[in-house]
């Protein structure tokens, strides 16, 4: 009987793609929103360019459409496309009362997340680990009526800027896993997101950001080693989405929406327009055709769609959310509504073929191969390598664990079983 459990044991680790260890590893998510995949080129970056050495960097990954913070963070933890886990946006929307909610009010309507999809500090609780979770967008939300074992909301207004906060946090975190055993935690920086939008990714401030980002990797590194982590812990860090300029300037032909001939808002019955390049519209009744037609080429830059004539790549389409029009504009260029009110000097939400719109990816520890650098991969992709470092079951997902196993010291394949020794 024993003989048969521990083969039943081995097979379902094979199945599952598990890796089979005498000590469980543990696995810090980071997200530093905003980080472009090339943000550490034109600044001098020692500690990510140690981790690359003793772990793996992607050249860069792609995050799902839209490419926006709430949308793409879900992505990463539950490896489902935006279509599929119904976080289609930063705000939450009711098309009848016309009511929306911005982005940190969003956090908790617990709705807008708890909508058939589990994050991964959902799924590894269920299978007997214990996670956590510090201001990664979805951890105000409770999840079929679960939430992780240890979870920090960050307060309204938070300085996302405080150095001191970051190192904070960090040393935070790592009692998390020390003393409260943690197996899972998710990390989340509000920068340099904050400082691109406002003065642009080419500028010396988003240099002097990342220059912070490289210091607190570094303090990461050191805080782990500190509190006897570093044997144990894997650290994964990447972002939500990259960055682009907007062009500035008085010869800039705006897309202003109510300037365009033969649409008019009185066609519109909701919409989610002036945030980026990005927006929805709900036409009224017998109106959908006019409003798509009136719209569709009337500015060589903006892309107006049908939600189900989308491009096939975005995966912005099958869910009752997705409002019947879907508008995005060319880099550099942002959607007003009735006239522009948007002065951000950078941007995102971009269609995410874009290459500014990449994100940044390294990872280092105990189950990564050193010093590899790897090719581009979808984000999608690592949650199921998540999973397989902690060893538990996925849930369903849209990710693939062979887009990323050549990343890892032990390569996910058939196991071969010493028979003398069952």
């Amino acid at each position: 009987m024993l003989r048969a459990a521990c083969l039943c044991v081995l097979w379902a680790s094979f199945i599952h793609g598990f890796p089979v260890t005498k000590e469980r590893q543990k696995l810090l998510l980071i997200s530093f929103d905003g980080f472009r995949w090339d943000y550490d080129l034109d600044v001098d970056t020692p500690n990510l360019d140690q981790m690359a050495k003793e772990g793996v960097k992607a050249q860069y990954v792609t995050p799902p459409y839209i490419t926006v913070t709430s949308p793409t963070h879900f992505t990463l933890l539950t490896g489902r496309y935006v279509e599929n886990h119904g976080v289609i946006h930063n705000m939450w929307f009711n098309t009848t009362t016309k009511e929306k909610k911005g982005y940190y009010q969003t956090q908790f309507v617990n709705e807008w997340w708890d909508n058939g999809t589990l994050p991964i500090w959902i799924t590894a609780e269920r299978q007997g680990l214990r996670a956590g979770s510090l201001h990664f967008p979805g951890t105000a939300s409770s999840y079929q009526g679960q939430v992780p074992t240890v979870r920090e909301v960050e307060p309204n207004y938070y300085d996302y800027k405080n150095e001191t906060l970051w190192h904070e946090n960090t040393d935070k975190v790592m009692g998390w896993f020390r003393d409260q055993n943690l197996d899972f935690v998710s990390l989340y920086f509000g920068e340099p997101d904050g400082t691109g939008h406002r003065y642009g990714p080419d500028s010396q401030e988003r240099k002097d950001m990342v220059k912070q980002v490289d210091r607190t990797v570094g303090y990461i590194r050191d805080s782990a080693e500190k509190h006897g982590l570093t044997e144990r812990l894997n650290i994964i860090i990447t972002a939500d989405h990259g960055m682009t300029t907007i062009y500035r300037s008085a010869q800039l032909e705006e897309i202003t929406l109510s300037k365009i001939p033969g649409f008019n808002f009185s066609d519109v019955s909701f919409h989610l327009l002036d945030y980026g390049p990005t927006g929805m519209m709900l036409p009224n009744p017998g109106k959908l055709e006019a409003v798509y037609k009136a719209l569709k080429g009337a500015h060589p830059h903006l892309h107006v769609y049908k939600k189900e004539e989308m491009p096939e790549h975005l995966h912005f389409t099958k869910n009752d959310r997705i409002l019947p029009i879907i508008l995005w504009t060319d880099p550099g260029y942002v959607l007003n509504g009735y006239f522009p009110v948007q002065f951000n000097k950078g941007e995102h939400g971009f269609d995410n073929q874009e290459m500014d719109m990449k994100p940044f990816f390294r990872a280092v520890g105990p189950a990564f191969r050193r010093n590899l650098l790897v090719g581009p991969f979808e984000t999608v992709n690592i949650y199921p390598l998540m999973c397989h470092i902690l060893g538990i079951q996925p849930d369903v997902n849209d990710g693939h664990l062979n887009a990323t196993q050549h990343m890892l010291v032990e390569a996910v394949e058939p196991l071969v079983i010493n028979q003398s020794l069952l």
